[in-house]
């Protein structure tokens, strides 16, 4: 794998402390995406209909540990990356390892024929994730960003956007394309038209693949993304009994962007 980069936001800076990218879910909670955070201590969360994952301000620190416990409650399911340990009593349910690109070779140019895409345009937008299957995409996740679509006579067929958004960098996430409509270039006009507006406003996108997805990693390097860090991703329950226990969907190693073309792979491992 390439070696880290140390790339910040806006330009090549040296870095003098953690990486905002690090901890890309801790920083977009604490940062940007404050707004939306539901947060406790050290430990913080998006909204379970926006996007399913938790932070922790240090993943080596048992205090923010105990915070996450406190703010999910016991015996919840919580996603959770980076994290290399898991404290005594925590449930591992699933787990995955990823990969984190940087796009800052990546070409950025509108897409003329892509439209913006609103909370109208949800039952659309969750109609292509479920042929498509690009990872995880709720029923407020698009407010988390802009998130452009192509649509064909009427149909959404194509679709990407704006997830985790930090200090000087925002994610690219929910690249799609219908299969039959593979093969025309519209993922690769749709990155690079997210990539603009992130652009515009001094942000360098960045994303992230299934660590094993090699043809998607491909895709994203052809295009001018570089790998920056690899990191485990842990689907967990909290200690404790919940007074109602719900259901838990099986854990999805299905994936974020898909190339192009037959056969197109997945690349996030539900993240």
């Amino acid at each position: 794998m390439d070696q880290p980069t140390d790339l910040r936001g806006g330009g090549a800076l040296p870095v003098t402390g953690p990486h905002p990218l690090d901890n890309a879910v801790w920083a977009a909670l604490t940062g940007p995406h404050a707004s939306l955070a539901e947060r406790l201590g050290r430990a913080a969360r998006y909204p379970a209909d926006v996007y399913a994952f938790a932070a922790l301000a240090d993943p080596a620190d048992p205090a923010a540990w105990a915070d996450l416990h406190a703010l999910a409650g016991p015996g919840t399911t919580v996603r959770v990356k980076p994290v290399d340990d898991v404290p005594d009593g925590w449930e591992v349910v699933g787990t995955g390892r990823g990969v984190q690109l940087v796009g800052t070779a990546l070409r950025a140019e509108p897409a003329p024929e892509a439209v913006r895409l609103g909370p109208a345009d949800v039952p659309d937008i969750l109609d292509l994730v479920a042929r498509t299957r690009p990872g995880p995409f709720l029923r407020r996740t698009v407010e988390l960003g802009t998130y452009l679509g192509i649509r064909h006579h009427g149909r959404l067929v194509a679709l990407a956007g704006e997830r985790l958004r930090l200090p000087g960098w925002t994610e690219i996430s929910a690249v799609c394309t219908d299969p039959e409509h593979r093969g025309r270039g519209l993922t690769t006009r749709l990155i690079r038209a997210v990539a603009a507006g992130i652009r515009a406003r001094g942000d360098v996108p960045f994303l992230h693949a299934a660590a094993d997805n090699t043809p998607a990693i491909r895709l994203y390097r052809s295009l001018g993304f570089a790998l920056r860090r690899g990191s485990r991703i842990v689907v967990l329950r909290t200690p404790g009994t919940p007074a109602v226990r719900t259901a838990v969907a099986p854990y999805d190693a299905t994936g974020e962007a898909a190339p192009d073309g037959p056969g197109a792979p997945r690349t996030e491992v539900t993240a």
